[in-house]
């Protein structure tokens, strides 16, 4: 879902007393909600600053004004079962008047709206408490439509109501399909509605006029947020303190807190337990009973996962990979500061062996784009940096004589700047890395500056819909120059840059606070001229796409900022790549259509895209029973085969150092053994981290074949690779012309590269 109810995911990486919880106010909110002086004046001050210094800056004016009504309104009932059309015709005379209304400082209207969907939100989870007390009936083929965020309005209440009748019995059937007997399924949903009314009580003035804001600031630009006190205290705590506590990045999904991203070395991720995708429905403070937050809003789960260094949070887990009412697993955990060393750039191994020749190819995992910058500020000459490390580990890599590296940068989010321009630079011998224009249109160029290379080999680069901004400038970059392969399936798309905005600096007392500004105020560009900004990059080799790029990704997003493009910066080439792609590509096809990890892999695919087609579930309990029965079926089949080492063609990676196996960077639905299979009773979208439908009995067994499995996408590409290497030594001339570096010779033991 891309709009929610609380616009901003925060980080539950981050350290707070728990006592501060408690501290938060708890009272029910009043009937009629208000505005008060300070958010009309509030959203005076962030509409001038709107309207004035971001990137894509728009008047507040009647057109806006469509837009704001139109967001609000899916930002309360993003899945329009809540309000009906009479509802939203009720308030038109303010599809054209919420300029007016922030410009003279009256939000009572926007207010009045808010009122009116506590009001529906109350109804509706009335009227499905009720329907737990009658029978429902199970033997009735219907269906229920998953995802209705392109839905109309429902035109009656008789309409709504069919609505929630139909999800109460799929809620229902979901229990029941998992075991559970009736009067438990009745005890267990009453509390689940009854705790979704309680959650909405707790809701003030403040997150009301946060969520407008938000439908001002996102119906500008995607990236631009606004930040209440509140939320702007806790992203300040997520910035400042990111690197302590248990290590996930927290997203709202439907009722569910589900886990974005898991920082590499983190408690999380060391629990061996938590993946991304995973849904958590309860969170416990040491040995204390649980608390169950299914439907409870991003910012109070975070809270309850927050803690002081050292104290034990334990959370209730439903896998992302089965479904939504599969067993729960409890995973326990040391709230701890993560040190840089656990989130470093890792290398390991994979040796290839084809037609009796072996290839040893490197790969270099890099989670993010790190560096300490207090280090640097203060002129220590040993800093922590990923470019440093990187070039640490291409010195062994040398060493250890390997025909081709690879830069592993799926799910990286991206980081520092200056990193991503310095990474650059050890594959490149000065030059322009990166572009970047402000509003108001001043063009800058980041460049290389440092002489010399860490590596003059080929190389590549694998990305995939998770590799965003830092890692995407990395990628241009690299295959703008024609210096390496850029591999996988196309990136996120993010080109833009943003800052934060106090706009406590306009407020006329110290008491008074009007929050902050996320603001969008320049774009990157390549060194080409184009940009990354919508299309992201286009790998050379393509891998099957395993992300939803239709629901994950800028292109996503309706008012994203359009792909454009600039002057190209002043560069040399450092090679020319077009001559072996064809052949590359050919080669790999060959491959792939041989192997049958990787047919499983387009079989899961092709499945997803029929379910999200079919945007429906089955309420008839015989045919879900079916389906579940055949998934379970299908997935025994694949991790017995799997478990036999059956898998397919494709080489083991080698040890990686310290004795463990290169670490699989590709989210759980994309490798072999967890199936990428959509669940039927889970949403189609967001970023396409949606679980299968296997029953339990195979829970054992699945756990072990994702042990075992192999990365395949990441072994796909080192297979590339050694072709690659393989055609540069047999054809010297080819070399010449697509590698220079490696004709001549020209590398720098990697002294300059260190010394950036």
């Amino acid at each position: 879902m891309k709009k929610q109810m609380l616009i901003v995911a925060l980080a539950a990486a981050c350290a707070m007393s728990t006592h501060a919880v408690t501290a938060q106010p708890e009272k029910v909110a009043s009937t009629q909600m208000k505005p008060v002086a300070a958010q009309t004046q509030a959203a005076l001050w962030a509409s001038r600053v709107l309207g004035r210094y971001h990137y894509k800056a728009l008047p507040l004016d009647d057109a806006m004004s469509e837009k704001i009504f139109d967001n609000y309104f899916e930002t309360l009932d993003s899945e329009k079962l809540y309000f009906t059309q009479a509802d939203v015709d009720r308030f038109a005379p303010m599809r054209t008047r919420f300029d007016d209304a922030i410009n003279n400082e009256d939000l009572a209207q926007p207010f009045a709206i808010y009122n009116l969907y506590q009001q529906r939100f109350a109804d509706r989870m009335n009227y499905a408490r009720g329907l737990l007390k009658t029978k429902l009936d199970f033997t009735v083929d219907e269906t229920l439509q998953l995802d209705r965020e392109k839905a109309p309005w429902a035109k009656s209440e008789d309409e709504v109501r069919d609505l929630w009748r139909k999800r109460v019995k799929n809620d229902w059937l979901r229990l029941k399909l998992a075991g559970k007997e009736e009067k438990a399924i009745r005890e267990t949903l009453d509390k689940r509605y009854e705790n979704y009314i309680s959650r909405m009580k707790k809701l003030n003035n403040e997150d009301v006029f946060q969520m407008f804001m938000n439908a001002y600031a996102t119906a500008i630009e995607p990236h631009t947020n606004y930040l209440g006190p509140r939320s702007a205290d806790n992203f300040d705590i997520a910035m400042r303190l990111s690197l302590e506590g248990i290590g996930a990045v927290l997203q709202s999904r439907e009722d569910y807190t589900v886990i974005r991203e898991v920082v590499p070395g983190s408690p999380a991720d060391k629990s061996g337990k938590l993946k991304v995708g995973d849904r958590i429905v309860g969170v416990a403070q040491g040995n204390g009973p649980f608390t169950d937050v299914l439907g409870w809003r991003i910012d109070d789960v975070v809270q309850l996962v927050r803690g002081e260094k050292g104290s034990t949070v334990r959370l209730d887990v439903i896998p992302g990979d089965a479904g939504v009412d599969a067993k729960h697993v409890t995973v326990s955990m040391v709230r701890k500061k993560i040190s840089m060393e656990e989130q470093a750039a890792k290398k390991s191994i994979i040796q290839v062996k084809e037609n009796g020749v072996a290839r040893r190819i490197g790969i270099i995992s890099l989670p993010t784009f790190y560096q300490d910058f207090e280090a640097r500020r203060k002129g220590d000459k040993d800093f922590k940096s990923a470019t440093r490390d990187v070039a640490r580990i291409l010195g062994e890599l040398k060493k250890e004589k390997v025909d081709n590296v690879l830069i592993d940068l799926r799910n990286n989010g991206g980081g520092s700047l200056t990193e991503a321009v310095e990474l650059t630079g050890l594959f490149i011998d000065k030059g322009p890395v990166v572009q970047q224009r402000t509003a108001e249109g001043r063009v800058e160029v980041e460049s290389d500056t440092a002489a010399g290379l860490a590596w003059d080999g080929p190389m590549g680069v694998l990305i995939n819909r998770g590799s965003a901004s830092a890692s995407e400038i990395f990628a241009a970059a690299i295959q703008d120059y024609g210096r390496g392969l850029v591999i996988g399936e196309p990136s996120f798309g993010k080109g833009t840059v943003q800052t934060l905005i106090d706009l406590d600096r306009f407020s006329q007392s110290e008491k008074v606070r009007y929050g902050e500004l996320k603001m969008t105020i320049a774009q990157f560009f390549r060194i080409n001229g184009g940009t990354t900004q919508l299309r992201g990059v286009t790998p050379d080799i393509k891998l099957p796409v395993t992300s939803d790029i239709e629901n994950f990704g800028e292109s996503s997003f309706d008012n994203a900022l359009p792909w454009v493009s600039i002057k190209p910066a002043t560069y040399i080439p450092a090679g020319d790549l077009k001559e072996l792609v064809a052949p590359l590509q050919k080669r790999h096809e060959a491959r792939i259509a041989k192997d049958k990890e990787f047919h499983d892999l387009r079989e899961d695919i092709a499945e997803v895209m029929k379910l999200r087609k079919e945007n429906a579930i089955s309420l008839n309990e015989t045919v879900r029973r079916k389906e579940r029965d055949s998934q379970d079926a299908r997935a025994k089949l694949r991790e017995a085969r799997l478990a036999a080492g059956k898998g397919g063609s494709v080489d083991e990676p080698a040890a990686a150092p310290g004795g463990k196996e290169a670490r699989s960077k590709v989210p759980e639905p994309t490798r072999p053994g967890k199936a990428v299979i959509a669940a039927r009773n889970t949403p189609m979208r967001d970023d396409g981290l949606q679980g299968d439908e296997r029953a339990l009995s195979a829970e054992i067994a699945a756990e072990k074949a994702a042990k075992d499995a192999k990365d395949v996408l990441l072994q796909e590409a080192a297979h590339i690779l050694a072709d690659e290497a393989g055609m540069l030594k047999t054809d010297t001339r080819m070399a010449t012309r697509t590698m220079p570096y490696m004709a001549t010779g020209k590398a720098d033991p990697s002294a300059a590269s260190l010394a950036k």
